[in-house]
């Protein structure tokens, strides 16, 4: 082989790891969380922010939530996926049931943090496993397809909106239009609060 053509062969072998590198990088997802977003639409006075950042080389999923302000103890929480129009209509349950673990229950108000692995089945809801082929690997692949197409929110349940009282679909942290929903949820559930009453107090 030549010189230059072993040159060529260098070239595209690092063209390809970088590609390969690019590809495997964790993608951030962030949503603000309101009853508008839900569907149908609710008037409850509840507000939340979510972070999540998926890995499926790492099979890590990390989910950040805080929330404030809803009408009625918190009952459940989850992601669902995968909707059949990005941003909007409903979908099942992707991520664990009856609710994420260790997610603040009975509470109107409060913060969660929890790192997943998401090459477990028990990450996963039995009926998007059944869905998307039966395996972890199948599960991860269908997830990761519906949030790069905007087809999975993340929802907070209540005892007065047992449906889904706040939500908001994920989107990927450069096309979000509002920076300031990352400050919210790094304030945490207090600050959300305070951004809920002066909402309320002006009318919005």
């Amino acid at each position: 082989m030549s010189k230059q053509a072993r040159l060529r062969v260098a070239a595209c072998s690092l063209l390809l790891s970088a590609m390969a590198a690019a590809g495997a990088a964790p993608v951030t997802y962030t949503a603000i969380l309101d009853g508008p977003g839900e569907s149908p639409p609710n008037t409850s006075p509840g507000i939340g922010a979510t972070r999540i950042t998926f890995d499926d080389t790492a099979h890590t999923l990390l989910v950040n939530v805080a929330f404030a302000g809803l009408s009625a103890d918190s009952t459940a929480s989850h992601i669902h996926c995968c909707t059949a129009t990005p941003g909007s209509g409903t979908a099942g349950i992707a991520t664990e049931t009856p609710t994420f673990a260790s997610f603040p229950l009975g509470v109107t108000t409060g913060a969660f943090s929890h790192s997943y692995d998401t090459s477990m089945t028990s990450t996963w809801s039995s009926a998007f496993l059944t869905s998307s082929g039966g395996t972890a690997a199948a599960a991860e692949a269908a997830f990761n397809a519906g949030l790069m197409a905007g087809d999975a929110y993340l929802n907070i349940h209540s005892t007065a909106y047992p449906g889904g009282e706040i939500r908001g679909f994920l989107k990927p942290v450069s096309s979000v239009p509002e920076p300031a929903s990352l400050a919210l949820l790094a304030a945490g559930a207090p600050v959300l609060l305070i951004v809920r009453r002066r909402r309320k107090t002006r009318g919005d």
